[in-house]
């Protein structure tokens, strides 16, 4: 019987802080992955010096300019030959069991496109805080159309020990089938370009509920992660990262959003964009270009929005059910999880 093969692409961008932290726990893993595939942005801070000391075990991509996170994985998928893609933020360190955990959840259900295990925080220095926090047990969305991390510095406890689906895994450190990413890739994009950063994530699993595929979140697969972009600390961030978080927002709906979806949330996504549009005519006028870049992605967002939606799979109702303000998941036993509580 073959053995079920895994590859891991990491992007880098000024990640010399973290990489090589990351990189050891890639090489502790009880299952070795079959190729690491490393696609560096154009890093200035010695990430390609670091990168050269693991160049006997990693094939490396240089890029001359930063082409962003989508773009960047997407390259390094493209040279990849895995079953299974595990997609690697630079700042994020592996339990050595973490491959071999996630792989037993793929022949758990053949419907399971992605994989993903429980995050916990972890101090910019790569130290471990004494108290487990979680940094992400998968994506939920709510139906003001913001997207969250499951848990987001919660104590870890007995409600995140579930096997079980969710909306989407962040892709920080989410194991994708090859299967899925051919399936719901788009001219052939699997993370879609025109998003650079940020959301981009989300894209994916919006797309793959709307053509069938199930996401299964795996308690016992622990990593750690530096998270540098919350909700708390929008203030703070590069004017860059929020205004592609605004853009982002909207070409998620572009592309994604169905009818029946659009009539149930209504009030509360157009609050909510009406917040989105104050704020930044207000306080953060450096992401109104974000509506400029927006009106500049729309037409190849349209031409992506037909090609998922006539390959749409799940039901107006089964999407529903996922849009809510609590954190949802469904019970690993329902096979039909959101059908089956309407």
């Amino acid at each position: 019987m073959k053995r079920t093969s895994v590859s891991i692409t990491i992007v880098t961008y000024e990640s010399a802080r973290h990489i090589e932290r990351c990189l050891e726990s890639v090489m502790r893993q009880t299952v070795a992955p079959v190729e690491i595939v490393v696609v560096d942005n154009a890093s200035q801070d010695g990430t390609r010096d670091i990168l050269y000391r693991y160049s006997d075990v990693l094939s490396i991509r240089h890029n001359p300019v930063n082409m962003g996170f989508a773009v960047g994985q997407n390259q390094a998928i493209s040279e990849t030959s895995g079953d299974w893609v595990l997609t690697l933020n630079p700042d994020v360190v592996l339990h050595p069991d973490f491959i071999s955990r996630l792989l037993k959840a793929t022949a758990v259900d053949q419907g399971v496109g992605a994989v993903c295990g429980k995050l916990l925080r972890l101090d910019p220095d790569g130290s471990i805080p004494s108290e487990a926090r979680i940094d992400s047990a998968g994506m939920f969305f709510t139906p003001a159309m913001r997207h969250f991390d499951r848990g987001w510095n919660k104590p870890d406890g007995p409600e995140f020990q579930r096997t079980e689906y969710v909306f989407g895994a962040s892709a920080a450190a989410a194991l994708y089938s090859r299967q899925m990413i051919e399936a719901v890739s788009v001219d052939g994009h699997f993370f879609d370009p025109d998003f650079f950063a940020y959301r981009e994530d989300a894209d994916v699993a919006w797309r793959a509920q709307l053509l069938g595929w199930k996401t299964l979140y795996m308690p016992n697969a622990v990593a750690w992660h530096v998270r540098r972009v919350t909700p708390d600390n929008r203030n703070s961030l590069p004017a860059a990262i929020n205004r592609h978080s605004v853009k982002n927002r909207f070409l998620l709906r572009v592309k994604n959003m169905t009818p029946d979806l659009f009539r149930r949330s209504f009030w509360n996504a157009t609050g909510r964009d009406l917040l989105v549009l104050g704020g930044c005519l207000m306080n953060e006028t450096s992401s109104l270009p974000a509506f400029w870049d927006l009106a500049k992605s729309l037409p190849r967002a349209i031409r992506a929005r037909r090609a998922i939606m006539s390959r749409r799979k799940i039901s107006d109702e089964e999407l529903a059910g996922w849009f809510d303000f609590s954190s949802t998941s469904w019970p690993l036993a329902s096979r039909h999880q959101v059908a089956a509580r309407q």
